[in-house]
């Protein structure tokens, strides 16, 4: 049986999880209207990943004995002036994701709670993946700027992106 606070704050990252995966429909809407739908589809893709992790954590309480607890997601407030803003938001968004990882494995570990630090070992890897990448696409807006064909290459290779 899973402990009481453990699952307290696996609830807490399924909403966590869910309302980032908002933010970023957010975000896809922001690129949408400025008809960067290269932007738009990475960023829906980011949609999808972020329901399939907290999915992952749904799913791992079920399995434990747990109750799940669904939590309110709040509307995502965008101010932005350009990509690049947008990009520093999530990389700013993904660290805070990470350091709530981190926090997690911490209580796993406190609670030798073994099956959840086994589905975090998942969840720390792919956090360094989401800010590596995040990161990249944020230094080379920096580099190519904000206007012209450059923008719009990187728009045309960022509509690439498949489901991992």
């Amino acid at each position: 049986m899973i402990k009481q606070k453990v699952q307290d704050e696996v609830n807490a990252q399924i909403q966590a999880e869910f309302q980032s995966g908002w933010l970023y429909l957010a975000f896809a809407a922001w690129f949408e209207s400025k008809n960067l739908d290269g932007f738009g589809h990475w960023m829906r893709m980011q949609w999808q990943e972020e329901q399939e992790h907290g999915m992952k954590f749904y799913d791992h309480l079920l399995r434990r004995g747990g109750e799940v607890e669904l939590k309110g997601i709040e509307k995502p407030e965008i101010s932005a002036e350009n990509a690049v803003d947008i990009f520093e938001k999530v990389l700013e968004h993904e660290r805070h994701i990470t350091k709530r990882i981190h926090s997690l494995y911490d209580l796993a570990k406190e609670k030798d709670d073994y099956p959840l630090q086994t589905l975090l070992h998942w969840f720390i890897d792919e956090q360094v993946e989401e800010e590596e990448n995040a990161e990249a696409i944020l230094e080379r807006l920096k580099l190519i700027g904000e206007e012209g064909a450059s923008l719009y290459v990187l728009d045309r290779e960022l509509s690439q992106r498949d489901a991992e």
